[in-house]
């Protein structure tokens, strides 16, 4: 079994803010973006709740695919997680 990448989206409290990341180790990132720990947009706007991911086996898929969402409108962004998470709960429990 290979080591898996992904690209996520995470909101604020109000899901008026949306982020959009990739990472070799979602539990791991988005445990640093809950716990602050790193400076910078997330970290300034609260956004720290794990709405959405999709799960790749080659980083560069997982980047493109970061790439593409982050050239996208937020309507998009906001159309994909309905699309899977309507509710907007947080996934982070559901990682482990």
């Amino acid at each position: 079994m290979g080591k898996n990448y992904y690209t996520y989206i995470l909101a604020n409290k109000r899901n008026n803010v949306v982020y959009v990341g990739v990472s070799d180790d979602l539990v791991k990132r988005v445990w640093q973006h809950k716990n602050k720990v790193v400076k910078g947009f997330t970290q300034k706007y609260n956004v720290d709740r794990l709405v959405y991911y999709e799960i790749y086996e080659n980083p560069e898929e997982a980047i493109n695919r970061e790439k593409q969402l982050k050239g996208g409108s937020r309507d998009d962004k906001v159309a994909l997680v309905n699309k899977m998470n309507s509710e907007w709960k947080d996934l982070y429990e559901g990682l482990f």
